[in-house]
């Protein structure tokens, strides 16, 4: 019976298996080893982005890249580092990249979903006709597969015959979701860069390699020429240290880190997962975690190539050469593995990070997310005593749906079986399953765990995205509330703005549907003496710690004393100090047909992490062709069904921080455009909306300080969503100065803001960085 082998096989590294890992004893090689002491840097500010911008033509060279200074060979870089090292092309000889830097980036792989025919209109009209390397493009259909209309089954087909034109890989719908798909056929392959049009890209990281989100346009220029620019961010090192309890997961791990350092502190980082505690979360938990870093704020999670990661590498490739006569000449095999293993990149002893946390697994318990944020966790156990009725339960998205997940929920019913008997989901209760993919749900199928979950009355959805983007069968409805495994709980995202939806693992979702109100199915074993989550700055190693801390004293006190030097110097030679402003002013080039001042009245969205759900509705997201003026009337519905009548044409909108954090959807910039809101001024803003207010043609600033004067001049009145002010803004982008005047009998006041430069200035004088491309093809 060939069966039980195949299942074997195919789920050894899939699974890893949480109960093996729960029954071990604690190995010696689980004990924190020694640590090289290096100082470390603390920053919470993160990195600008719409400051700079580069050409990524074919035929651009080291000079399209703003110029860095030649770092020594002995610069030490961490594993981010080190892989983008080898990814970026046009490098000065010698020239070791770090965190800051701008580099034309080549990535290894670069997926599209039901967003490639978007891309594709894009890439044809930059007068493009021939992708640049056809094996580096992955198509893959997910998001709206429940979608059987004409227009959509037309689109499919566009993109089908778009694929076979040009040679790309195509996954059809039905298959899978693209970043699961990306996992298991290897395109997203250890010490690699991959990247997608899509916010999740980040996953990954799961298995070594760097996966980051780019948008449509930066798309299609890979197509075009297999290069973007990209910046290396801050770069954050996670620390976990100890062992998961019985009865928590990765999913509670990644929940946790959202929910307890929610003050955007890797907002906008790459993060660096390292510590004793890794050699207990498996392959599938390490997924879920990198692709949850999306909605803690990074651009990247990654996890180290080691010996958990190769243990499931190996797993696959065996079983790829048992079952696939063209195994050989496959991503996963041996061959691959040995040369992955003998060229194994880690992190250079002193590398230096923007900050450092710890998280102690051994003190972590369930956590629940939301309702409708990531920023809000709470331990199961206090919602649990609250009776939280579930009306939908879902088992779907990238995040949570693989087989080992499956087999999780599938226990907890086969746990409450009386007889032999699966009992049924509760009264009242909808609970929907969709694998990540058909491969991992053909897994399932042959352990039985997929039969057991219809036979408890689970309603099967094909393998895609489903109504974790907002779309197809099972949406929530006004005064609902869901729980799901997904990634994502924003208001509306999952259907009404009324309901309520929460994040949880596999388990706890599986409980909940049985139970009919939030709750678990009873695994977790409390350890003795833990009172609470153990977190921090650090690395978790007290006596380290307390060391780099004497170390970054030591440094501030020889900058101040050489600052005390500087001054007695200058007092004994006579010199003075220039007076503040006396030096003199740099300004800014303004390109012909640039605009030197943008000005409006002040419209102010009081609210931190608006997301692109909330300024974009998904279920327009993959509508081709919604006219301009639909794109007005919806945008920031989701955030205010008031913004509509109150913002104008010329406004200025004025947000919170991190301003259009969430997905990809270039529709977030373009709906702004559409409302003819020139200029958005937040507090911070989220990377990828950033870039995409930049490659379309969108104009932003970041003003903190706007941002607090506004709160404290309106704290007393009714708190509005949208609110009329009366103030009046004046970017001058010359001087890079924005000047405020706080209405009509109100203070004036004006400050320095991050420089515009000619650059920025050109993609978005054209149109966008579309219309940028087209004209340098054709010059």
């Amino acid at each position: 019976m060939i069966l039980p082998v195949r299942r074997s096989l195919a789920l050894a590294a899939s699974r890893g298996s949480r109960q093996l890992r729960l029954a071990r004893a604690v190995p010696s090689a689980l004990r924190p080893a020694p640590l090289r002491l290096c100082a470390a840097t603390y920053s919470t500010t993160a990195i600008r982005r719409q400051d700079a911008f580069h050409a990524q033509l074919e035929r651009a060279g080291p000079s399209a890249v703003p110029s860095s200074s030649v770092e020594t060979p002995s610069q030490p870089q961490t594993l981010t580092e080190k892989i983008i090292q080898r990814y970026s092309v046009g490098l000065a000889p010698g020239k070791k990249v770090k965190s800051g830097d701008y580099v034309t980036l080549k990535p290894q792989a670069c997926m599209t979903h039901d967003n490639t025919w978007p891309v594709a209109t894009k890439f044809m009209a930059i007068g493009a006709s021939r992708i640049h390397d056809n094996k580096q493009v992955v198509f893959t259909l997910d998001h709206d597969v429940q979608n059987k209309t004409e227009a959509n089954l037309k689109k499919y087909a566009k993109i089908e015959e778009f694929a076979g034109k040009h040679g790309v890989t195509f996954y059809p719908a039905g298959r899978g979701i693209g970043h699961q798909i990306m996992v298991e056929e290897g395109y997203a392959w250890p010490g690699t860069v991959a990247v997608a049009s899509d916010s999740h890209s980040n996953m990954y990281g799961g298995v070594g390699c760097l996966g980051t989100p780019v948008v449509r346009t930066d798309a299609a220029s890979i197509w075009a020429t297999g290069r973007t620019w990209w910046q290396i961010p801050p770069i954050a090192k996670v620390t976990l240290t100890g062992i998961l309890p019985p009865g928590v997961t990765g999913k509670d791990v990644i929940v946790a880190l959202c929910g307890l350092f929610n003050n955007d502190d890797v907002l906008n980082h790459a993060i660096e997962f390292t510590g004793d505690g890794l050699h207990t979360i498996p392959v599938d938990d390490r997924l879920a975690i990198a692709n949850m870093t999306t909605e803690w704020g990074a651009l990247s999670g990654l996890f180290p190539i080691d010996s958990v990661l190769e243990r499931w590498m190996r797993a696959k490739a065996t079983t790829s050469a048992m079952f696939n006569p063209d195994a050989a000449s496959g991503k996963f095999t041996h061959e691959r593995i040995n040369d992955l293993v003998q060229n194994q990149l880690t992190a250079d002893p002193g590398a230096s990070y923007a900050k450092s946390l710890y998280l102690n697994l051994s003190t972590l318990s369930p956590f629940v997310a939301g309702p409708n944020s990531v920023k809000v966790a709470t331990p199961l156990k206090d919602l649990e005593t609250q009776d939280i009725k579930i009306h939908k339960a879902y088992l779907v998205s990238c995040t949570n749906s693989r087989a080992s997940d499956i087999a999780q929920a599938a226990k907890v019913f086969r746990d409450a079986a009386t007889d032999g008997a699966i009992p049924k989901i509760a009264d009242g209760v909808k609970f929907y399953i969709a694998a990540a993919s058909t491969l991992e749900q053909q897994a399932a199928e042959e352990a039985g765990d997929w039969q057991v979950l219809l036979d408890a009355g689970a309603i099967q959805l094909p393998a895609g995205c489903g109504p974790c983007i907002g779309l197809g069968t099972g949406l929530l409805e006004p005064g609902e509330n869901g729980i799901s495994a997904s990634n994502r709980n924003f208001k509306g995202r999952m259907g009404s703005t009324e309901a309520k939806a929460y994040l949880a693992s596999p388990e706890v979702v599986a409980a909940s549907a049985l139970k009919g109100k939030i709750a678990g199915p009873g695994w977790y074993q409390k350890p003795e003496g833990v009172e609470k989550v153990i977190i921090g700055e650090g690395s978790g190693n007290f006596e380290l710690d307390k060391a780099i801390s004497i170390e970054d004293a030591l440094d501030k006190l020889i900058a101040q004393a050489e600052g005390l030097i500087s001054n007695a110097e200058k007092d004994i030679t006579g010199e003075e100090a220039a007076a503040p402003g006396a030096e003199e002013e740099t300004l800014t080039e303004v390109l012909p047909g640039f605009p030197e001042k943008v000005e409006g009245e002040i419209v102010f969205c009081d609210a931190d992490n608006i997301n692109t759900d909330g300024i974009y509705p998904g279920k327009y997201t993959y509508q081709d062709n919604v006219p301009v003026e639909k794109m007005a009337e919806v945008c920031m519905e989701n955030y205010d069904t008031t913004f509509g009548s109150i913002a104008r044409a010329g406004d200025i909108l004025v947000a919170g921080f991190n301003f259009g954090c969430g997905s990809s959807r270039e529709q977030a910039a373009t709906s702004i455009l559409a409302k003819q809101i020139p200029l958005v001024v937040a507090g911070s803003f989220g990377n990828i909306f950033s870039r995409n207010s930049i490659n379309n043609a969108l104009m932003g600033v970041e003003v903190p300080r706007l941002v607090q004067r506004l709160r404290e001049t309106f704290k007393d009145g009714d708190k509005a969503l949208t609110r009329r002010t009366g103030w009046k803004f004046v970017w001058d982008v010359r001087r890079s100065m924005v000047t405020v005047t706080e209405g009509e009998s109100g203070k004036t006041w004006s400050q320095k803001v991050g420089e515009l430069p000619p650059n920025v200035q050109e993609i978005i004088a054209r149109g966008g960085l579309e219309k940028w491309v087209k004209a340098e093809i054709s010059a």
